[in-house]
């Protein structure tokens, strides 16, 4: 069976269950509003339940929760900042990691914050009067061998979001093969731009913590330890070297990783590496392990309050147990 015959069979069944009449058509444009709907409804019924406050004020009080966002656009992160400023108090990465460094943890303030961005999006530029504004903190992962470029990101090159994550399925060498099959070659440069540039990162340095996202964005435990350590030394070196920059932190593309990539972390120098792991941290969390909850970046408020007090998770972990329970039975 050759490589790309999983994407093509995934996407033929899709293209084959498309409604052809008018009815159909209705009726497959009314469910994403019902799905909204009841969305919105669960998590505004989750906030005032009062489970989320309790979680804050006992679960995060003495623990640093990390958020992380992609393409968080002004008038989202205006409603988001202000959201999580007035519930948790914003530090940096790099106070959490000092603090830990020094066993200084307990005097980090009550209900610590991290924001994050993965990725280094042209559109994080946008966030510079954001981000002055509410004099927060906030650390942005690079990938090194796309940002300063017009090279893209390589699932921006996919159908849609369910391509995108059958390929980070593949072995990498195979994803590569698929997409340039598609077209698209990791190194190749094209008319348009979609990360940050050189200027846009010196203008943000003043107020942005940058740090690594690799070079390319592979799936790292996908990948050769060769070409998982390149990824992984390469962009340390080409963000400190090009830009400036002071790079200890690392946060794994996907959140994907191994015992095999906090080793190579280690070895390359970094102080820790982040997850997309559900859940808050303390003085005993590992460095190379760090949790964090991904936000949407068009988020509702409750959805914010909700999922950044990792309730969601927890209620996503239960369902998921009792269905795995109820199989084996």
């Amino acid at each position: 069976m050759g490589f790309s015959e999983p994407i093509t069979s995934t996407v033929a069944v899709a293209d084959a269950a498309v409604p052809q009449t008018a009815d159909d058509l209705s009726r497959r444009m009314h469910v994403p509003r019902v799905k909204r709907f009841v969305r919105s409804a669960v998590f505004t019924l989750l906030r005032f339940s009062g489970l989320p406050f309790l979680i804050r004020e006992l679960w995060q009080r003495n623990r640093v929760t990390i958020v992380t966002y992609h393409e968080l656009d002004p008038a989202h992160a205006d409603v988001h900042f202000l959201t999580l400023r007035a519930r948790y108090n914003v530090i940096s990465l790099s106070h959490f990691l000092a603090a830990r460094s020094s066993r200084t943890v307990e005097s980090l303030p009550r209900k610590a914050l991290i924001i994050t961005l993965d990725d280094g999006h042209r559109s994080n530029f946008d966030l510079r009067s954001v981000i002055e504004k509410h004099r927060i903190p906030v650390t942005i992962f690079l990938c090194s061998g796309i940002v300063g470029t017009h090279r893209h990101y390589w699932w921006l090159h996919t159908k849609d979001a369910r391509e995108a994550q059958a390929l980070k399925a593949l072995p990498d060498e195979q994803r590569v093969q698929v997409l340039l099959s598609r077209g698209h070659a990791d190194g190749q440069e094209y008319e348009t731009r979609q990360s940050l540039s050189r200027d846009e990162i010196t203008a943000m340095k003043s107020i942005v913590d940058f740090q690594s996202h690799t070079v390319l964005h592979p799936i790292l435990p996908a990948c050769s330890i060769e070409r998982a350590r390149s990824e992984i030394v390469a962009s340390k070196e080409a963000l400190e070297s090009e830009h400036g920059l002071k790079i200890y932190a690392l946060a794994y593309p996907n959140g994907d990783y191994s015992d095999r990539e906090a080793s190579l972390l280690q070895q390359a120098g970094y102080a820790c590496g982040l997850t997309l792991d559900a859940g808050s941290n303390d003085a005993h969390t590992d460095p190379f392990r760090l949790r964090r909850v991904a936000l949407p970046d068009d988020a509702r408020i409750n959805e914010v309050i909700v999922k950044t007090s990792g309730l969601w998770a927890f209620l996503k972990a239960f369902a998921s147990k009792r269905t795995t329970l109820g199989q084996a039975c």
